[in-house]
């Protein structure tokens, strides 16, 4: 399975994801300007890093293709807790079992047998939240 697609930049939403240097990135503004008298559109994406929280910025024609991500979203069961390393078991698939960092932010709510939702793409994953 291939871990992206195309789509037009005109068809990309704020909340929506795109690679951008291939690094799986959340859109966050779209400024697009007028189509001049030699040319189309213009587009303007500012985007999030989803796993390295950086900013980004992609120039782009309105009528080029780009890439985007293809993102999962699994449950996970957390099983054991070293540290800000969590060993979960996915939900769908038990016998996937992985070891994955808990950021920063989700530490105090981690507990061994709770629920949390896993963001997957491109070969890497992040922990999103905890329920």
């Amino acid at each position: 399975m291939s871990d992206k697609m195309f789509s037009s930049a005109k068809d990309l939403k704020e909340g929506r994801y795109v690679l951008i240097d291939d690094i799986p990135c959340r859109v966050v503004q779209i400024e697009i300007s007028k189509s001049g008298k030699h040319g189309g559109a213009k587009m303007r994406i500012v985007a999030i890093g989803v796993f390295d929280g950086q900013k980004k910025t992609l120039l782009t024609p309105g009528d080029q293709d780009v890439d985007v991500p293809i993102i999962e979203r699994r449950n996970v069961l957390i099983m054991s807790i070293n540290g800000k390393t969590a060993q979960v078991m996915d939900n769908d698939d038990p016998s996937l079992n992985y070891d994955i960092e808990i950021p920063e932010d989700l530490i105090a709510n981690a507990e061994a047998g709770k629920e949390a939702e896993v963001l997957q793409a491109m070969g890497r994953r992040k922990i999103e939240r905890i329920k």
